[in-house]
């Protein structure tokens, strides 16, 4: 069953860019060329589009324009981040661009709970005199899990009232900003990475919030691009698209959020169809109900505390990669765990890392079943639901002879 319209539910792993976004691109790479930082009339006019640009950007997140710093991207911005101090406290449901770097210095990972989210208390717990930052995701990108943000920002800065410490805080928000409060100050955070690709916006443009006298030294060298912080010509065509994008953003978020909530709980209740509803919240994490001919569907995750565009799940036995190219095959895009990793063999880190913290010891890689990434986004519609769980179901009881 091959189907000719392609079903997107991959919005976690990049957006298309929005018709009126990419318009401001288009633009802005035919008339905004000149290089912002020379002195002529045309760089001089550049450089107050791009003042003006940032600006916006800092509108957004209640921020002043000079504390925010254009990047290539969320991946560029964490590292940018990570390799600035040598003493970290980091979750293990990390994006790579975060874990990757902390295994080159000392770093402590603090483990998530069965949920997929992190308790407060065992980060305050993981505090010491030589910490220097604490980095935990706004929302997960695989299980769309939110952080209790606000609550470990209390904690540092009780510790650091406590102690006369410094400790710094940085969230990498790259998922959050279509969905959650993204006001840094209520936020507590000190820093803040995100982009433009997962926001319908173009690839290839990322910033940093740095809150003022925060003591960020750059890792690329060059120019003074940026506070001196990222060298580099600005790329303003993007920067300007990237500021469009988060001025469409914030005037949807509020209609969007409920609508996808909508096509979650729609979702949920078609997988788990003994329930009538999400009922307590579906109580939800280790409910596994006997359906798609006998197939064994768990929801990885709270349902709660989670990102309206999520739906990650683990059919035990059935190798994860297998159903992505079987919906593939039927026109239906989903993932099987970041993007970002999807060229190796492993099972993604974040569902061992709920399973461990579900069972309570460590386990081999082998040992972990893989999950699918469902991720809705603007374009998705009930219908295109429907015709992903019939597909999945069609597939089930095809591959059930030899995976059951």
């Amino acid at each position: 069953m091959k189907k000719s319209k392609k079903i997107y539910l991959d919005y976690a792993s990049a957006t298309p860019i929005d018709g009126d976004v990419l318009k401001v691109f288009n633009k802005a790479l035919k008339e905004n060329f000149a290089n912002a930082s020379a002195i002529h009339d045309m760089a001089v006019e550049n450089k107050k589009v791009l003042d003006i640009a940032r600006k916006d950007v800092a509108r957004f997140f209640d921020a002043h324009s000079n504390e925010i710093i254009f990047t290539s991207g969320s991946t560029e911005s964490n590292n940018i981040v990570i390799q600035n101090f040598k003493n970290i406290i980091t979750t293990n449901i990390e994006h790579a661009s975060i874990l990757e770097p902390a295994r080159l210095v000392n770093t402590t990972f603090v483990g998530v709970e069965a949920s997929g989210i992190i308790d407060p208390k065992k980060i305050k717990k993981a505090l010491t005199l030589e910490t220097e930052l604490v980095s935990v995701m706004y929302a997960n990108n695989e299980i769309g899990t939110i952080q209790p943000i606000k609550e470990i920002a209390k904690e540092i800065r009780h510790f650091n009232k406590t102690n006369n410490t410094k400790i710094l805080f940085h969230t990498d928000a790259t998922q959050a900003v279509n969905y959650l409060d993204m006001n840094v100050e209520r936020l507590g955070v000190d820093i803040m990475s995100f982009n433009a690709g997962k926001i319908y916006g173009p690839k290839g443009i990322g910033a940093l919030y740095i809150r003022r006298r925060t003591p960020i030294k750059k890792i690329i060298f060059g120019g003074d691009q940026e506070n001196g912080i990222r060298a580099g010509t600005e790329n303003l065509p993007a920067i300007l698209a990237f500021a469009e994008a988060l001025k469409i953003t914030e005037k949807i978020k509020d209609k969007e959020n409920k609508r996808l909530k909508k096509l979650q709980e729609y979702f949920v209740n078609k997988l788990l169809k003994n329930q009538n509803s999400l009922g307590p919240r579906v109580a939800a994490l280790n409910q596994t109900l006997d359906n798609f001919n006998s197939s064994k569907v768990k929801i990885n995750g709270d349902l709660e505390n989670r990102l309206p565009n999520n739906i990650n799940i683990t059919i035990p036995k059935i190798p994860s990669d297998l159903l992505v190219i079987e919906l593939s095959a039927r026109g239906v895009m989903v993932s099987a765990k970041s993007a970002c990793k999807s060229g190796d063999e492993k099972a993604s880190h974040v569902i061992q890392a709920i399973r461990e913290s579900e069972q309570g010891e460590s386990l081999l890689n082998k040992e972990v079943d893989g999950s699918i990434r469902f991720s809705m986004g603007r374009e998705t519609t009930k219908q295109d639901i429907d015709y992903t769980l019939k597909s999945l179901s069609q597939i089930l009881s095809k591959l059930k002879k030899w995976y059951t």
